[in-house]
């Protein structure tokens, strides 16, 4: 059974961004996509928050640490 939120309706599950964009590979090249799954202050969103597959993830999780080595996306991105 669904869960219902507070409004009372139940709730609709929310599409995969990956399989809705047709993305079967992630690359850590692709910084405009990696950038889509990193938080404001260069954190790696959860798969609760970016709806993503488990196996998904953890490729996402792999690109973006890889981009970060090769400097194409910050550790992070406050400055104090």
């Amino acid at each position: 059974m669904a869960k219902r939120p507070a409004g009372g309706r139940p709730a609709r599950p929310r599409p995969n961004p990956l399989f809705e964009a047709g993305i079967t590979y992630v690359d850590y090249k692709d910084t405009d996509l990696l950038r889509r799954f990193v938080s404001d202050r260069g954190k790696i969103r959860s798969r609760r928050v970016t709806r993503l597959t488990v196996q998904q993830q953890r490729a996402v999780a792999r690109s973006v640490k890889n981009a970060r080595e090769m400097a194409l996306l910050p550790y992070s991105s406050t400055t104090r």
